[in-house]
């Protein structure tokens, strides 16, 4: 990416250290790629990637971290009002999903990471989940110069 962000980390390294400092992997993944990109999401508005942690509140569904991932897309092709086209942002996630679920084996929370929430194995799992997610989506941006 052009702009490498917060003390010249990398995409990984910063979600990382988000997600090590209390943030849950979607919050660390739209919070890393916020600081790096240099979006303009103020810290109200990171407060909508919260209920996305654990396959939405420990639903177990879709993971955190591809969704956090799917935030960062939209803020960098969704659209602004109706009249333009969802298209774009809609190709980039399902490519995305796909590149996740290829990678992983699956989307859903409680598939990727069998272990019980808040129990050491699984935050173990999950920062390796989510800073992979981080690395996946840094080419995936950097492939479709998605950043101007």
């Amino acid at each position: 990416m052009t702009e490498q962000g917060t003390n010249n980390l990398s995409a990984k390294d910063l979600v990382g250290q988000n997600f090590k400092s209390g943030y849950n992997c979607a919050e660390s993944v739209v919070r890393g790629f916020r600081d790096i990109l240099k979006l303009d999401i103020s810290d109200e508005a990171l407060k909508m990637a919260t209920g996305f942690g654990g396959g939405l509140g420990h639903a177990g569904c879709m993971c955190g971290a591809l969704s956090g991932a799917i935030m960062v897309l939209g803020m960098l092709q969704g659209r602004a009002n109706s009249e333009q086209s969802r298209g774009p942002i809609y190709s980039s996630s399902k490519e995305f999903h796909s590149i996740f679920t290829k990678n992983f084996g699956a989307a859903c929370c409680r598939v990727l990471n069998k272990h019980e929430f808040g129990t050491r194995d699984q935050g173990r799992n999950c920062i390796k989940i989510t800073c992979t997610t981080a690395e996946l989506l840094e080419k995936y941006i950097k492939d479709n110069q998605l950043i101007k």
